[in-house]
């Protein structure tokens, strides 16, 4: 069970795009000259380590962050062309902070997806959309309870959940599972899957790399505030370019049974680590070739 209510665009139509975009906060360049477009139809993870500028560009993307060069483009519009409201209807965003100031039900939090539409004929189908972001979410049978009771756990789905309630065009989501165990993990990145097989445009930000060859249909490696590497995981997830990036060894492997790439550090535990455990190489990471 999925939650769209028809606002994707056609499949393959660049939904996001960003051009030659650079971020300054506190005086220091996060993002530079950074260019990314995302389609209809497509998942793509963002993945890099930390400070490499993920979460800035997801924030850039979503029009929460203003670049201090390049540009922005929602639905074919500079972002400073849409008024916040039409941009609420366009994207939903997904931060890693989960947190409500009142003590709201989940089902009012979840509800809160769904304030864009009110006033239009969309707004009609709010009961049934909120119904089914519950369910799909696995938190239905704590729907009346406080949002500051929840486990982090479950503030993290239910925040998923008025996410998907939203019912935009793209979805943006910043570490979406980092609070959830396995099952909730897969359960979000299932439903960010059916969500871009109903032509949604979906922008992830993941630190686990199996998760993101697994799910992703095409990889962004920041490094340094730069993409150093783009394509399909099968193209980027390549020793080499994680090593670099990384500072760490790292393996890639063909899982035996289900044929998807599983990316693991070489671990040395209960051993000296070799000294190839922090990576030196004479490029930089941002000197990584594109895949």
């Amino acid at each position: 069970m999925s939650v769209t209510d028809g606002t994707s665009g056609a499949r393959g139509h660049a939904v996001l795009v960003a051009r030659g975009v650079s971020v300054e906060l506190g005086g220091n360049r996060i993002l530079d000259e950074v260019s990314l477009e995302v389609r209809a139809g497509e998942i793509v993870a963002l993945v890099g380590p930390n400070g490499a500028g993920k979460s800035t560009l997801l924030a850039a993307l979503a029009g929460d962050l203003l670049p201090v060069a390049g540009s922005v483009e929602v639905g074919g519009r500079p972002l400073g062309d849409v008024g916040h409201k039409q941009l609420a209807r366009e994207r939903a965003v997904l931060t890693q902070e989960h947190s409500v100031s009142f003590p709201f039900t989940v089902r009012e939090v979840t509800g809160m997806g769904r304030a864009p539409w009110r006033g239009t004929p969309a707004a009609d189908e709010d009961e049934t959309v909120i119904d089914a972001a519950l369910v799909v979410t696995d938190v239905t049978r704590f729907e009346h309870r406080a949002f500051p009771t929840l486990s982090g756990g479950e503030k993290a789905r239910t925040s998923f959940a008025r996410v998907l309630a939203q019912g935009t065009g793209a979805m943006l989501l910043d570490e979406p599972t980092a609070a959830l165990d396995v099952r909730h993990q897969e359960d979000v990145l299932v439903q960010a899957r059916e969500a871009a097989r109903a032509g949604l445009a979906v922008v992830v930000v993941l630190h686990d790399l199996s998760l993101a060859a697994s799910y992703a249909d095409r990889v962004a490696v920041l490094a340094g505030g730069r993409i150093v590497a783009e394509g399909a995981p099968a193209q980027v997830f390549v020793p080499a370019t994680l090593e670099s990036v990384y500072e760490y060894p790292i393996d890639v492997i063909v899982h035996p049974r289900t044929g998807q790439l599983v990316v693991v550090p070489l671990r040395h535990v209960g051993e000296q680590a070799p000294a190839s455990a922090a990576v030196h190489t004479e490029n930089s990471p941002l000197e990584v070739d594109r895949a």
